[in-house]
């Protein structure tokens, strides 16, 4: 895919949804890190039915603390993977205490210390919270890159590489919305939605679904 088609996929995405964002409820900085540390391997829906009962209660690294594993397991037990995220996270507002006075971190080397928080959720939080042109990889990302040719790889440190590569500056710091949310609802993994894409026309995709 050359960089004039690139140019146009990312001008159509800005022209549909010129503010994208991530579609986790959260108030602050602490708050969207735990909902994307709770959200491997889960929906952001299945995440924010959890934390609209626990932020508001709990909404400091102190008071999530204050709960301890099994308090906190009660209200995410609905989430996959929940013991070890409660695990995790009890960790990681332990850490944010003694060593961040109770703050987020905004580099990538100490978001990645934190337990639970990988490569992934370190960019979603540079990006979303602290407004860095990071380009977090996903299941959806990485399906989107390849399938459509925007920038294939074969694991998503690959992909990740190849989109802070070839995503002009102006569209780099929305990039990561607009490719998760067309694979969520558009190019999904299944039978993606061909006939109702934007961006049907410049993608290379040899097996395009047909109108029914």
């Amino acid at each position: 895919m050359n960089a004039d088609k690139r140019r146009e996929i990312f001008t159509r995405f800005r022209a549909a949804n010129p503010h994208p964002t991530t579609e986790l409820e959260y108030q602050n900085e602490f708050q969207l890190l735990i909902a994307v540390l709770l959200s491997a391997q889960a929906t952001d829906k299945s995440v924010n039915i959890a934390t609209r009962r626990l932020f508001p209660a709990y909404p400091t690294p102190e008071a999530i603390y204050s709960l301890g594993q099994a308090g906190l397991e009660d209200f995410i037990k609905t989430i996959g993977l929940y013991k070890t995220k409660a695990k995790n996270t009890i960790a990681t507002c332990k850490i944010l205490i003694e060593q961040h006075n109770s703050q987020v971190p905004q580099n990538r080397e100490a978001l990645e210390a934190l337990p639970g928080v990988g490569r992934k959720t370190a960019n979603v939080v540079l990006n979303t919270a602290f407004g860095q042109p990071t380009i977090a990889v996903d299941t959806h990302i990485f399906r989107v890159s390849n399938r459509t040719g925007i920038a294939p790889g074969k694991d998503v440190i690959a992909v990740e590489k190849k989109l802070e590569k070839f995503v002009a500056d102006e569209f780099r710091q929305d990039a990561h919305h607009w490719l998760i949310l067309h694979g969520r609802y558009i190019c999904v993994a299944r039978s993606p939605k061909c006939p109702q894409c934007g961006i049907a026309d410049l993608c290379e995709y040899r097996s395009k679904t047909k109108p029914r």
